[in-house]
């Protein structure tokens, strides 16, 4: 077995890492590309790395097999970001990098991370929340929210069924797109600002890293944006005021604490007029591909994407 130098340590250690890619939710593709580049950036550690995709129908006993000492979990969305393969995991007694299965699941559930997100005090749009077979009012939906507004499925990632609708004709088609992908819908409130990005790094004393301004091609990050080379422009530091950027790294800290992050999160905010900084959601496994935001935060901060995958698997140590 590798060994490797960690950031921190002051002796070699050597390790077995498992990295679980792929799986069966509709970022399928992000995770497959995430969890290539996690294996060979510890690879580049010196870890002696394993992959496999969820997605195989022998995938626990392959699992199991395996025998690692710690699992990297690169799956987004449903199956692997909601905290079911934590549970999975949790179940067989193997350490894993990231959120546990209560944080993973508050994350990912858009509307019950907004309740947890008002509970605490933290500062965001203003939603509604719409369920299948329900009957919507749309016009009371617009004279709470605005004609503009956003609309989301609750349980998916990488904004995938996400719309923005600009009236009544366009926010019914919108709930019925996102009413596609789930049986809960949150429709949130338009907010014009600067679009921002904050990762977060820790266990009980979480740190911020540097702030990411995203400008994206389209009218809004869609997952064309997000994972298209060019689509979308990133600037480290955000643009934005000194105050505005203590806050952005408070609240994405807090909202890391308030759901019980582990590891990583990364949330996202906007910066409206008069330094208003709003929190959008929180991310607890966030893409790690070559156009990811977590590996360009981490690189501005001094941490290369090995540096970054090592920092993450000692923290899962100290679960």
């Amino acid at each position: 077995m590798n060994q490797s130098k960690h950031i921190g340590d002051d002796e070699m250690t050597a390790r077995q890492i498992l990295v679980l890619k792929g799986g069966r939710s509709a970022e399928r593709e992000v995770s497959l590309n995430s969890g290539a580049q996690v294996a060979k950036a510890l690879a580049e550690a010196g870890y002696d790395v394993t992959e496999l995709d969820s997605a195989r129908d022998d995938f626990i006993e392959a699992l199991i097999s395996a025998e690692p000492d710690i699992v990297f979990v690169c799956l987004h969305g449903r199956y692997g970001e909601d905290g079911t393969v934590q549970g999975l995991l949790e179940l067989l007694r193997i350490p894993y990098v990231g959120s546990g299965v209560l944080a993973s699941a508050l994350a990912m559930d858009k509307v019950m991370s907004k309740h947890m997100f008002a509970h605490a005090g933290l500062p965001t749009p203003g939603y509604v929340v719409v369920g299948a077979n329900e009957t919507v009012d749309m016009e009371a939906i617009t004279a709470a929210l605005g004609e503009k507004t956003v609309v989301k499925p609750a349980n998916e990632g990488s904004a995938i069924g996400v719309s923005v609708a600009h009236d009544l004709e366009e926010l019914a088609s919108a709930i019925e797109t996102a009413l596609g992908f789930d049986d809960k819908v949150l429709v949130e409130e338009f907010i014009t600002g600067v679009e921002i990005t904050v990762g977060v790094l820790g266990n009980e004393a979480p740190i911020s890293l540097p702030t990411i301004e995203l400008i994206p091609s389209n009218e809004f990050l869609d997952y064309q944006a997000k994972y298209t080379p060019g689509m979308s422009q990133h600037i480290i530091p955000a643009r934005i005021s000194d105050e505005a950027t203590a806050r952005a790294g408070e609240i994405a800290i807090k909202a890391h604490k308030v759901l019980g992050c582990r590891g990583m999160s990364r949330a996202d905010l906007i910066v409206a007029e008069g330094d208003r900084v709003l929190l959008l959601e929180t991310n607890t496994i966030p893409g790690m591909t070559r156009v990811s935001l977590l590996p360009e935060a981490a690189a501005a901060h001094g941490l290369s994407l090995p540096d970054l995958c090592s920092h993450l698997v000692e923290l899962a140590f100290d679960k």
